[in-house]
């Protein structure tokens, strides 16, 4: 079996460099890294690594966006998300948009190489105490939206704008705006009026008129 290899993508320098003293195995070879978005497809690109390390969020801005460009560069490149994101919707948005793992940045040293073992033999990995949570989850169906879309939905129907949005959440309009974006693809709408109008149906907002 060909020694896999690793492609790292965080725009923090002090965590590229953690992680790859973490993967100084004779087992991986590290190929390059990349510190953002732009960087990361043309990295995947030039090297076709077998996993991509890429973390949830890059200067505020969700890097799940980028997963078909990796994908139509690579196809057989497995990524897993590294995050301080440590939370069930995050985990399940990264597995909806296409990512093979999901991962804290705080896990042990030994996880992050089990992650990296199970998508290099063509698995998949998630934290143990997520997994156990999103099983849980899929038993009771919510429909297609995260918990976080719920809230960005409520709040876009009753007429915040993106940025009172993002104070009101403690995020980025950055990530407003992606989430809203993801919000338009899964209910496949394009217009506000039509996004109010889910709203009320999932009784996220008390607005009777539009604003």
């Amino acid at each position: 079996m060909a020694q896999p290899t690793i492609l790292i993508c965080d725009d923090h320098p002090v965590v590229r460099c953690g992680i790859r003293t973490l993967l100084a195995d004779d087992r991986f070879r590290v190929v390059g890294e990349a510190a953002d978005l732009t960087a990361t497809v043309e990295q995947v690109e030039r090297h076709r690594p077998t996993v991509l390390l890429l973390d949830l969020s890059f200067l505020g801005t969700l890097s799940l966006g980028v997963l078909p460009a990796v994908r139509a560069a690579s196809p057989t490149t497995r990524v897993l998300i590294l995050t301080m994101h440590n939370d069930l919707d995050s985990a399940r948005d990264s597995l909806a948009a296409g990512a093979h793992g999901f991962l804290p940045k705080d896990a042990a040293a030994d996880e992050l190489v089990a992650a990296v073992d199970a998508l290099a033999a063509g698995g998949r990995y998630l934290h143990p105490a997520l997994g156990g949570a999103l099983l849980d989850r899929r038993a009771r169906p919510e429909g297609p939206l995260s918990g976080r879309e719920r809230q960005v939905l409520g709040l876009i129907a009753d007429g915040l704008t993106h940025r009172q949005i993002a104070n009101e959440l403690g995020l980025s309009e950055r990530t407003i705006e992606a989430q809203r974006a993801s919000i338009k693809v899964k209910l496949g709408v394009n217009r506000r009026s039509e996004l109010i109008s889910h709203a009320r149906q999932l009784q996220l907002t008390t607005l009777v008129g539009d604003r």
